[in-house]
């Protein structure tokens, strides 16, 4: 039975080294240049080329500033890019809460958790300023930042930046909104008792 033990410690053994053999080193050194390493059969002495001019990553073709800059020669957009539908604006509000309340608040007052825990005042979008400015502009800084805030470009596509910016607006006329916002056909409404508990809303 030693001699059996034996045996099989040296089957195990040579099996080990045999296997050993075959794990060289240069099939760790693979024959591929790494980034930024030396060639010296270029001209340049490097391995990494150039990209071929105009090439543009696949999904990265920025062909339409409206869309992916809020300006057009150079001036704040005063228009979306597209039509905003009710489906729309419930994304926009989604994303808001996701991204903007933790600073700017449910409404948009600047009054986020962060801000009551101690941190720096969060601008309120209710005021003249803000409210007044153009779509591209609330897009722009959503995109790049302002002041203390990071832009959000690497984290929120640019579809869903403009449908923040949308429901933004939605959130300063919903705080700010006069008689004169209200349709002309639609004031009388405003003046109506309100519906009793459990009974039908009137048409």
């Amino acid at each position: 039975m030693r001699t059996d033990g034996r045996l099989l410690t040296c089957a195990v053994a040579l099996v080990s080294v045999a296997a050993l053999a075959g794990c060289r080193q240069d099939m760790h050194d693979a024959p591929r240049y790494e980034v930024f390493e030396a060639n010296a059969s270029m001209p340049d002495g490097r391995a990494s080329r150039n990209l071929p001019a105009g090439t543009v990553a696949r999904g990265q073709l920025r062909d339409d500033d409206h869309f992916y800059t809020g300006k057009v020669n150079g001036e704040f957009v005063t228009e979306y890019p597209f039509p905003i539908a009710a489906a729309d604006m419930a994304r926009g509000q989604d994303r808001y809460t996701v991204y903007c309340t933790p600073c700017h608040g449910q409404l948009g007052d600047g009054k986020g958790m962060v801000v009551q825990r101690g941190l720096r005042q969060a601008a309120t979008y209710h005021q003249d300023r803000l409210r007044t400015v153009a779509p591209g502009y609330l897009y722009d800084v959503i995109s790049n930042g302002f002041g203390a805030m990071q832009g959000y470009a690497e984290q929120v596509p640019a579809r869903d930046r403009w449908l923040i910016a949308a429901y933004i607006r939605a959130l300063q006329l919903s705080q700010n909104a006069s008689v004169n916002d209200v349709p002309a056909a639609d004031r009388g409404r405003l003046d109506a008792p309100p519906a009793a508990a459990g009974a039908p809303a009137a048409h």
